[in-house]
């Protein structure tokens, strides 16, 4: 887990392992979305937040991501 009650720091392995996994979310489970659209989407959002700088930018997004992951569904 990259997120613990003490800590919110999320590492750059985490995002990767994020990304990763949405990527595997989309070419093995995705149904009912463009499975194109799903991967470019995704590469977009990652690309534009490369450079986010603030812990709470960066967890923002995390959580958004982890979230699309346990709910199964676009947020």
């Amino acid at each position: 887990m990259c997120i613990n009650s003490t800590t919110t720091i999320i590492t750059r392995s985490c995002v990767r392992r994020l990304y990763k996994d949405l990527l595997r979310f989309g070419r093995n489970e995705l149904q009912y979305t463009d499975k194109n659209y799903f991967y470019n989407r995704i590469r977009k959002e990652f690309d534009a937040n490369r450079n986010l700088d603030r812990n709470e930018d960066i967890e923002y997004y995390y959580k958004k991501g982890l979230t699309l992951l346990q709910k199964r569904a676009l947020v």
